[in-house]
């Protein structure tokens, strides 16, 4: 208590003798309160995602192919943000919760130095692998060029893709939630207004195509980090960016990485699964592709919505287990694992009942409604197993086993996935690709479940758990 008698002295650090919310409000509101604004923008930015898809289909089923061989390629970019804003999120939420202010701004300084520099190397990486990569998966002339007239311009999104999601994570990790939903929110609305403008040819704007959905997208990503860089230096954050005292230190870099690894495998392997995917599904038609790839958008829409959720559970968890509050941690994985169930459920409900209006979307031509329909429903029955597995390994993640966290996302979208799509492929065809979904979701399940229990008792023996 001396000790916070003596820092309040300073007023630059007055701020530290308020207890954060995160270790003090009920749980289950607390969760409602701060997953609802990233939840909402992470349902809109893969609304965004669909409904850019959705009208590039309109050109043709060529354009949506070249679309979903882009995919791959969009998400392992996405993932990398992801992962430099993750790290910079539980580092800073776990020395906030420990009252170390210094450390916190540290991390966030560090943190935007490297989303800028990792950003522009990604840009540049993507530009020289594009070509062997899109010939590698079709000899269609009229498929590759659209490839290419595509991915030039979306690797341009990096950049402003990495800083705005670092930023939105430096806020999140503060307890503020709502300030990187409407950021966010801004770029989506940029996004989608300009998509039809620019593809179509609307008013006084030129017919691109789909370039004009690529620029579309360059252009909300740009401005979403034009809005956060603004709010975060003329913005009163509870982090602040201090270049002038600056000392960069490579074990917080290498810090940043390994806490948000988790998160960038399970994202980067979304990204895998789509190219192995695609791998066998060319072989049976371009139609084929042009649907997982379809699909692929509407299940992302409902994990990445659930996303959305993990994004505001996990501070939570991180700041109480900096704090040592071993029931609060508890408290927050069992309400977030509750929440996750309900809105996995209801997405697998949706699929279920409406795949053919779905895939109407995607003006589906008759030979992809005839096996999309029947596909759809059977990759939707791992939806509810999807939900309990991410959480458990987000509560890994939380609270600083690495390994399982990582072992868990292996096995939905690697390990298991990737031999279950090959046996059953030699068995039942192309339905066995579409089996090999619920299938992995069920096993990577029972692990999680046999992985949670372990920890539990682990953590209760040890005398070095925050419980004690």
């Amino acid at each position: 208590m001396a000790f916070f008698m003596q820092r309040t002295r300073q007023p630059e650090v007055f701020y530290l003798t308020t207890e954060n919310k995160m270790g003090t409000e009920p749980v289950g509101k607390l969760i409602v309160s701060m997953s609802l604004p990233p939840l909402l923008s992470m349902f809109m930015q893969y609304s965004y995602n669909l409904i850019d898809s959705a009208f590039v289909a309109q050109l043709s089923e060529n354009a949506l192919t070249a679309v979903s061989l882009s995919f791959p390629i969009t998400t392992l970019m996405n993932a990398a943000s992801v992962w430099i804003g993750v790290g910079i999120n539980v580092l800073i939420a776990g020395f906030l919760g420990r009252k170390e202010q210094d450390k916190a701004d540290n991390v966030a300084t560090a943190g935007l130095i490297v989303s800028f520099v990792l950003g522009a190397v990604l840009n540049i990486l993507a530009l020289l692998v594009m070509k062997p990569y899109f010939r590698s998966f079709t000899g269609n002339a009229d498929i590759y060029s659209l490839c290419i007239a595509y991915m030039q311009i979306c690797a341009f999104m990096q950049v402003p893709n990495m800083v705005h999601i670092a930023i939105q994570k430096m806020l999140q990790a503060t307890g503020n939630m709502i300030s990187p939903m409407w950021f966010q929110i801004a770029g989506v609305v940029v996004n989608i207004t300009f998509d039809p403008l620019l593809i179509f040819g609307m008013g006084p704007f030129p017919m691109l195509g789909i370039t004009g959905a690529a620029i579309a997208t360059v252009m909300g990503y740009a401005f979403s980090m034009v809005l956060a860089l603004i709010l975060l230096f003329r913005g009163n954050q509870k982090v602040r960016i201090r270049f002038n005292d600056f000392h960069f230190e490579w074990h917080i870099v290498r810090r940043i990485f390994s806490a948000g690894f988790p998160s960038f495998i399970m994202n980067a392997l979304s990204s895998f699964t789509v190219t192995f995917a695609n791998l066998f599904l060319v072989s049976c038609s371009e139609t084929a592709v042009a649907f997982f790839g379809a699909y692929y958008k509407i299940q992302q829409l409902i994990v990445m919505t659930v996303n959305g959720l993990i994004q505001g559970c996990l501070p939570i968890m991180r700041y109480n287990y900096g704090a040592r509050k071993e029931k609060r941690v508890r408290s927050s994985f069992h309400y977030g694992l509750l929440y996750a169930t309900v809105m996995m459920g209801v997405g697998e409900l949706i699929v279920q009942f409406f795949p053919s209006q779905l895939l109407r979307l995607f003006a589906a031509s008759a030979e992809m409604q005839s096996f999309g329909i029947r596909a759809m429903r059977i990759m939707a029955c791992g939806f509810v197993f999807c939900g309990f597995t991410t959480m458990i390994a987000t509560y890994f993640q939380a609270t600083e086993k690495i390994i399982q966290s990582n072992i868990l996302q292996l096995l939905r979208q690697l390990v298991v996935l990737l031999p279950a799509m090959w046996i059953l492929d030699h068995f039942l065809g192309i339905d066995g690709i579409w089996f090999s979904f619920p299938v992995t979701e069920i096993i990577s399940f029972l692990c999680a479940a046999i992985m949670l229990a372990m920890a539990h008792k682990w953590t209760t023996a040890s005398p070095d758990s925050p419980a004690h």
